[in-house]
This record gives structure tokens, C-alpha cells and sequence, in this order.
């Protein structure tokens, strides 16, 4: 027996530690400067949104165009005819500004004169009662 090989026990795998060697991060680059850019304006959706879509036209009222009979005092301003509503402030706003009753320092105050002054009943108005004044004066 002297050629019998004795049995041993597998040895165990030993890990080998090994230091590590200190890597080295390279250094961050530079980064190059930036260029400063105007920069512009991005086009607005709803502007494109509202291009191909075509609005339809708008219909003016049709009791505004309709003409009516004035009463004898806004006759003697706009005639005798029947106007429509438009068509009669037209005619009022052009027969001030052709006797320049506009006042100077408010423009937005009409003066009466010896025509004006039954339909208006004072002195003096403003152009926002031209309306209502109308009203009254229209059948």
C-alpha cells in the first residue's frame, strides 16, 4: 500500500484580495461659452387656428336698416324722406360738422343751433343722447 494515494479534501477556492488602484477621473472639459440668440417669438396657435377658417360675414340687423318715418323736427335736419337709423346719424353727424357745432374743447358735446335746439330741447348735448334722440323722433 504504499502506492495508495491518500484522499484529501478539495481545497477551497481562496479569493485573492487585490487592491484596487485608484483610478483617476479625467477632468471635466470646458464647455465652449454659448452664444447668446435673440430668440423669437413662437407664432401664435390661434392665429393659425383662425387662417383657414373662413367667418362668415356678419348680416347687419335688419330693423336697423329698415327706413323709417322721421317727425317733423328731425325732418328739418335730414329731410323728409325715410332713413334708416344709419343713415339718418350719417346725415345729423354731417350736418354738424358742416355748421361746426362740435364743441372745441369737449368733442363730444354737440351745440345746438336755431335747427337743433326744438329737436334736442337744450342748449347743448352730448353725442352718446344722439341716439335716444332719434328714438324719439322716428316713427
Amino acid at each position: 500500500m504504499a502506492n495508495a494515494k491518500k484522499k484529501t479534501a478539495p481545497k477551497k477556492a481562496v479569493k485573492k484580495t487585490v487592491p484596487k488602484k485608484a483610478v483617476k477621473k479625467a477632468a471635466p472639459k470646458k464647455a465652449a461659452p454659448k452664444k447668446t440668440v435673440a430668440k423669437k417669438a413662437a407664432p401664435k396657435k390661434a392665429a393659425k387656428k383662425a387662417a383657414p377658417k373662413k367667418a362668415a360675414k356678419r348680416k347687419p340687423n335688419a330693423a336697423l336698416m329698415a327706413p323709417m318715418a322721421v317727425n317733423d323736427k328731425l325732418a328739418a335736419v335730414v329731410g323728409n324722406k325715410p332713413l334708416s337709423r344709419g343713415q339718418i346719424v350719417k346725415k345729423l353727424w354731417d350736418y354738424f360738422k358742416k355748421n361746426n357745432l362740435q364743441d372745441p374743447k369737449n368733442k363730444r358735446m354737440i351745440n345746438a343751433d336755431a335747427l337743433l335746439k326744438p329737436l334736442f330741447g337744450k342748449a347743448q348735448v352730448s353725442m352718446f343722447e344722439i341716439g335716444g334722440i332719434i328714438s324719439k323722433n322716428v316713427k
